[in-house]
């Protein structure tokens, strides 16, 4: 092969740069990443079911989905949460390298089998379908500077202008918003209502009546007669826009001529569809925000440029005073990650190209094993583009890990040319010829060799398997391109590059050069030296090895293991959790305490801090909170106590001694596509069918054992702590004997207690939702189910307590359920 292109140099030439523009285009395409797509791609349903509780919404939505999520392929598990707040979302886990679009179609094709055997609530709520990772990839928040729009205002225009241009961006999974659109709220007053002897059924029967859009036609319609002039539509009613138009409304006409009408009854406003959630910035300012999850395998940094422009484009139509702020973004730590893992490969070869030369002593010598190092180097980009692999942190490392060995074939080339023109006088050309006939088996031999080594690396199964493979891929194609190019290019450049040398000439003429290969030679004549008296002195030196190598076992026993090394990512989460029953008033005080602690206390270390009241990690609840916090750059953070680790460490002591509240702050993991922690999740499974209690029981008993163990700190249950429960009890019998509705009563309860979506109205030319609900005061303690009435056939109202009795249970704010398929 060798004499082939050294007859042909143009060609070996055209080959490497062709290599080389291949690989550049690469560069330019590849997507870059932190590490791999390691978490399995996964479809996520979600479902609303507002008013109801976590064992209903278990019970009626969650249930119902799960059993026709069968017959799926590549499959791994399923896993769903029912809370509290109405809500439930199921998550189906897919093999690595399965299809997320063809998963997200199959299923989305199930789910249409479950939608009619669901609640008539859920299924006007609307079901979602997404396909995206776990953890969230940015958060964008709005705020107002000026104060001018209030926490609704700015989530209404956040999820009417943001939401939906920002899910079409390319990459984008999943948006979750932190808070709710505008809704127009009609607050009854159950008091009002039973002095006009009326029913939460009369309120939104006339909503309905009213609240409509008629068709009514149109003038001068086809077929029409010969000269018709007059082509117009007929509007007769339309949907309703403001509060006022809402409180006119019309609920029964009186003989005596008066009306009473919904404002008699009911205050109505512009408010929220939910208030389950609330999100403030910089000073305890109000904002609304945007969770943004990724595609499974989809480009990061490409992504979340591509949201940030976006959201740059539409800025420039917000309202005066509205402003962007990004408390949560991911990608800043890749881009520093994959910077100095370039700068490390840049240094690499220059201080390869400084040993080439030390070693070699001649500068043409040398350029030969660097121009070799590009050539490789591109051809590897090839190859991974081929394979649809990213530029991450693991092919990056292997890179540079490859630069000593790669440049090996090329040396080897260059020093034995040197040799044969020194040992026999040939000519460069001659020498080369020669030389690659007696070292092309062995420069094969070494390739083969290496990448024996590195090979089985490709073969790991689970998450080590996706981690490594790319490590692996990328030091077996340099390795081999390392050989093409020595059999190739190499051998040409030595015909061309290097000067005819005298027979027996081998010392440099530089002094410097001189002196290294003095200095050399004196050291390697004293490891010989040594190794010649360790072949003297074989068990002595066999029993220094042994210790050595036990040692080695020791140390190896006792260092600590992990899946990735935990760094400095430039965030940290806080976690703010209160005792069950706490309100949101209480919740809000605490995460006000921990953001400002951040944001006064840490401020040279912290750039924002986001506090969410009313969500956790454990779920959806009133005591539940989280603070999202964003550190100031690596560069202005240098010294130690400025790490992320150190500030969590300070947060957790200056809120470990907090009465009625607990707070732990943490770094995310390495991996967040795995999720927001570090250490690993656990979930029981009740295959004994013991209920609720027993897994809790179970539950307790476990936590209570790995607090026993040192090699476990910070454990805690991931959920939510069992609430009471005040339950109703209708006794049927009264009711039929009264004469009044059982669906009338649940209704009138569900509206008064839990809202009732009624139907729409228009707000800015977008359609919204009509909610109806008892206002705050009358619905705070269980007496005010006493101010509930209904009517009965005789027309008669009939007091609520006169036929249901009510009594304190416990119940769970959040339930869990995950199946995992047999292998």
């Amino acid at each position: 092969m060798s004499r082939f292109f050294l007859a042909r140099p143009v060609f070996a030439w055209v080959i490497a740069i062709g290599i080389m523009v291949l690989g550049g285009l690469s560069v330019y395409m590849l997507p870059i990443a932190q590490y791999p797509p390691i978490a399995p791609p996964s479809i996520s349903i979600t479902a609303n079911y507002p008013g109801a509780s976590a064992e209903t919404v278990e019970n009626t939505v969650t249930q119902i989905v799960e059993q026709k999520m069968t017959g799926f392929d590549n499959l791994l598990y399923m896993s769903a949460t029912s809370e509290s707040s109405g809500s439930s979302r199921i998550e189906l886990t897919f093999k690595p390298g399965t299809n997320p679009d063809l998963a997200w179609a199959q299923v989305q094709n199930k789910l249409q089998l479950a939608t009619a055997s669901l609640p008539e609530t859920v299924q006007r709520y609307g079901l979602t379908v997404s396909k995206s990772t776990r953890n969230y990839l940015l958060l964008v928040g709005i705020y107002s500077e000026d104060g001018s729009m209030d926490a609704s205002d700015l989530q209404d225009y956040t999820q009417s202008n943001l939401e939906k241009v920002i899910s079409r961006v390319p990459g984008v999974g999943e948006v979750t918003s932190f808070g709710s659109q505008y809704a127009m709220r009609i607050w009854l007053n159950p008091e009002r209502l039973t002095d006009y002897q009326m029913t939460v059924d009369d309120v939104i029967a006339a909503v309905k009546a009213h609240n409509v859009e008629v068709s009514a036609g149109q003038f001068g319609g086809v077929p029409a007669p010969a000269g018709q002039r007059l082509n117009a539509a007929i509007i007769v009613q339309n949907l309703l826009k403001t509060p006022e138009e809402f409180g006119a409304i019309p609920i029964r006409n009186n003989s005596d001529g008066s009306v009473v009408r919904v404002r008699d009854v009911a205050r109505t406003e512009l408010g929220a569809e939910s208030y389950n959630i609330e999100t403030y910035i910089y000073d305890g300012k109000p904002a609304s925000v945007l969770a943004i999850r990724q595609v499974a395998g989809a480009n990061a940094l490409q992504t979340a440029t591509a949201i940030r422009a976006k959201v740059a484009e539409m800025s420039r139509y917000f309202p005066h005073g509205m402003k962007v702020v990004y408390p949560v973004d991911t990608t800043p730590f890749t881009t520093a990650a994959i910077h100095e893992v370039v700068k490390t490969l840049l240094e690499a070869i220059v201080l390869v190209f400084f040993i080439m030369w030390l070693f070699m002593g001649n500068i043409r010598a040398t350029l030969i094993p660097t121009i070799a190092v590009p050539v490789v180097l591109l051809g590897t980009f090839a190859v991974l583009g081929a394979f649809g692999y990213s530029i991450n942190m693991l092919t990056m490392f292997a890179m540079v890990l490859a630069i000593g060995l790669l440049v090996d074939d090329a040396i080897v080339v260059v020093e034995n040319v040197e040799r044969v023109m020194s040992e026999e006088g040939l000519s460069p050309r001659e020498a080369t010829a020669k030389s690659m006939e007696q070292i092309t088996s062995a420069l094969v031999g070494i390739a083969l060799v290496l990448s024996a080594v590195f090979g089985p690396m490709a073969f790991f199964a689970g998450s080590t398997g996706v981690i490594y493979r790319q490590f692996s891929v990328t030091i077996i194609t340099s390795m081999l391109l390392s050989v093409l190019v020595a059999l190739i290019l190499t051998p040409v450049l030595c015909a061309s590059f290097l000067k005819p040398v005298a027979a027996g000439h081998r010392t440099s003429e530089n002094a410097f050069l001189r002196g290294f290969e003095r200095a050399f030679g004196f050291l390697r004549n004293l490891y010989v030296r040594m190794v010649g008296h360790s072949l003297a002195k074989k068990l002595r030196y066999v029993a220094v090895y042994v210790v050595i190598v036990g040692a080695v076992g020791m140390l190896y026993l006792r260092l600590p293991t992990g899946f990735l090394p935990e760094e400095d990512q430039g965030s940290l989460i806080a976690l703010v959790s209160l005792p069950t029953g706490s309100t949101m008033e209480q919740t809000r005080a605490v995460a006000r305490q921990v953001q400002d602690h951040f944001t006064i206390r840490e401020k040279e270390a912290v750039e924002t801090a986001l506090s969410v009241t009313g969500y956790g990690m454990a779920g959806t609840a009133q005591n539940q909170g989280m603070v999202y916090v964003r550190l100031k750059d690596w560069a202005l953070r240098e010294r130690p106590d400025l790490s992320a680790q150190a500030v969590a460490m300070r947060a957790i002591m200056a809120f470990a001694g907090t009465r009625g509240a607990t707070v732990l702050a943490f770094p995310p993991p390495a991996v967040v596509e795995l999720g927001m922690v570090t250490g690993f999740d656990a979930q029981l499974v009740d295959f004994g069918n013991l209920g609720h209690d027993g897994l809790m029981a179970a539950r307790n008993m476990l936590l209570g054992l790995a607090a026993q163990d040192p090699r476990l700190v910070r454990v805690r249950p991931n959920g939510l702590e069992d609430v009471p429960e005040f339950r109703v009890d209708v006794d049927w019998h009264k009711v039929g004997a009264l004469g009044a509705s059982i669906p009338t009563i649940h209704d009138s309860i569900s509206a008064a207690f839990g809202s009732s979506y009624v139907n729409d109205f228009v707000k800015g030319g977008r359609v919204k939702r009509v909610y109806l609900q008892a206002d705050a005061p009358f619905r705070m303690l269980p007496s005010d189910l006493d101010r509930v009435y209904v009517r009965n056939a005789s027309g008669k109202m009939v007091p609520f307590a006169s036929f249901a009795s009510s009594h304190w249970t416990s119940g769970s704010p959040r339930m869990e359920r995950s199946t995992a398929l047999p292998r």
